[in-house]
């Protein structure tokens, strides 16, 4: 009988020590995942910033150019590239937040 209940007693603990390793091996894959995201997330973001505000500059130096004005198309279009590019970047960074959060509530 002392036999059969310490038989029990380490298959309960074998059986404990598995699921304890399953969670951190699943929260290790988690946190790399994470770290490969959050890089993607910042080149997206710069990504997503840096075009619009470029374009606008280029755009803005040709029509200085082909147009002039009193005012500075260049520096008028870059401004408004920086804005829609900053608005993009802040659209994104909400909308990927928004799908982090929903599935870790799904986790729960």
């Amino acid at each position: 009988m002392n036999e059969n209940v310490r038989s029990n007693h380490l298959k309960a603990f074998g059986k404990e020590i598995g699921e304890k390793e399953n969670r951190k091996l699943k929260a290790q894959n988690e946190n790399k995942r994470s770290v490969w995201l959050g890089l993607g997330m910042f080149g997206m973001i710069g990504w997503s910033v840096a075009v619009p505000t470029v374009a606008g500059a280029v755009l803005g130096y040709w029509l200085d150019q082909k147009y002039p004005q009193p005012f500075s198309w260049t520096l008028t279009l870059l401004l408004t590239g920086l804005i829609t590019g900053s608005a993009i970047a802040w659209n994104w960074v909400a909308k990927e937040n928004e799908e982090m959060h929903g599935k870790k509530k799904e986790k729960e």
